[in-house]
């Protein structure tokens, strides 16, 4: 079973002491890819010419027997959007032509993009998946359609994929259509169920706080959970950096993919790469678990090569030993807090008083998001405990200069091309 010492950080996999003889009978190879928008510089070329945007890397997602990628925007030509906390997204129902050409087998729609232009939105986006036989899980019409997982047979191994995220803009699923929200209970009881029926179970979470290398405590509680529960591999995204990897009672948990197929307009580095997951899988056991390192550039993605890639595993090497350790895993939380301070905290208060005063409807729907998503909740909590107990500034110098790196390295500071 996998282990933090039995991981190879110089070649970015574990694989099974009898490799030679599970490789035989091994029955399933999945991918799992991180956030995908056609949104920005991508937006032409994944309409025009889908295949260039994912570089070298389509001979490795074409060579699984099942590929999932998180799908953050609706893919519509109607709807208006509506008054979120952040940013909005929206594909059209062609960018579907993106998501063909890999092909990619599933797409999950619990993140806090998938509702950005309403419902007649996200019904075209569910409508276009299906008319191109693309399975989809994670969001729905109805509290029950959300949090139902997709069982998918691949070669006589029965794979689960449970998808759920925070809920962000009070977009979980209730009494109105919405994603699977952040229902601990409700998802172990889901993993706990589909342990008898299925041979593996893949648990994919949108959360946590962006920017940061990084979980924070309450994600990294929730994803051993899941793992207590019956889950056999724990992925997240939605920091849009990569963050580290933790194998918890030999589960392997990845805490951030980082970007995929989705642009930002930043030199910052750690925001233009990421990482796959690749899986081997028998009927009975896991076999390997390989991480797969790219960078995005301005025309799509591409493997790293050296001398960087050695670099990418340093690094996260470097930010991946401290989740073993929840002494160490709180002083991570505590150089963050650190390093956003009063002024941090009075900054983001008053940029929102501003709006509110500029732009009421979205001022308002960006206070009401701190006051009701579980990553604000727990930042500012715990920010203002610390400054009540006068422990603010106590945080280890390793903790912030990690912090530090993350949300201010240049990508010509990690060797990438501007």
């Amino acid at each position: 079973m996998p282990t933090i010492s039995s991981f190879d950080w110089e070649k970015g996999c574990w694989a099974a002491d009898t490799i030679t003889e599970h490789s035989k009978k091994a029955t399933a190879k999945v991918c799992i890819s991180g956030d995908w928008a056609p949104i920005r510089a991508f937006k032409e070329i994944m309409e025009t010419r889908p295949e260039s945007v994912y570089g070298d890397l389509m001979s490795i997602l074409k060579s699984a027997d099942l590929s999932i990628v998180n799908l953050e925007s609706p893919l519509s030509d109607r709807g208006n959007e509506v008054f979120k906390s952040g940013a909005v997204f929206k594909g059209k129902q062609r960018h579907i032509k993106a998501l063909t050409a890999v092909p990619f087998d599933v797409v999950t729609l619990a993140n806090n993009h998938v509702f950005d232009y309403g419902l007649d939105a996200f019904k075209d986006t569910v409508d276009v998946l299906n008319h191109h036989h693309i399975q989809w899980t994670g969001a729905g019409m109805s509290f029950k359609d959300a949090c139902t997982p997709l069982i998918v047979d691949i070669n006589d191994t029965k794979i689960a994929i449970v998808n759920f995220s925070e809920g962000e803009d009070l977009t979980s699923a209730g009494e109105k259509p919405g994603v699977m929200g952040w229902n601990l209970s409700k998802i172990e009881d889901t993993i706990k169920s589909l342990r008898p029926k299925v041979d593996f179970i893949i648990v994919i979470s949108h959360c946590g706080i962006e920017y940061i290398p990084f979980p924070p405590p309450y994600v990294a509680t929730a994803f051993r959970q899941m793992a207590k529960a019956g889950a056999d591999i724990v992925i997240g995204h939605h920091p849009h950096v990569p963050q580290g990897i933790q194998f918890y009672n030999n589960i392997p948990i990845c805490y951030s993919l980082g970007n995929f197929v989705f642009y930002q307009q930043t030199d910052l580095c750690y925001r233009k790469l990421g990482y796959l997951v690749n899986l081997e899988l028998t009927k009975n056991s896991l076999v390997s678990f390989e991480l797969v390192p790219y960078e995005i550039h301005d025309q799509g993605l591409s493997l790293f090569k050296e001398p960087e890639l050695q670099t990418f595993w340093r690094k996260l090497k470097e930010i991946s030993l401290p989740l073993q350790d929840d002494k160490k895993l709180y002083e991570t939380w505590h150089g963050f807090l650190h390093y956003y301070g009063i002024n941090g905290f009075f900054n983001e208060i008053s940029m929102i008083m501003e709006r509110i005063k500029a732009d009421p409807q979205k001022g308002a729907a960006m206070f009401r998001n701190r006051l009701t998503t579980l990553q604000h909740y727990h930042h500012w909590k715990d920010f203002m405990t610390h400054l009540v107990e006068g422990t603010l500034e106590a945080s280890p110098q390793w903790s912030r200069t990690l912090i530090n790196e993350w949300l201010t390295c240049k990508t010509d500071g990690f060797g990438l091309k501007k």
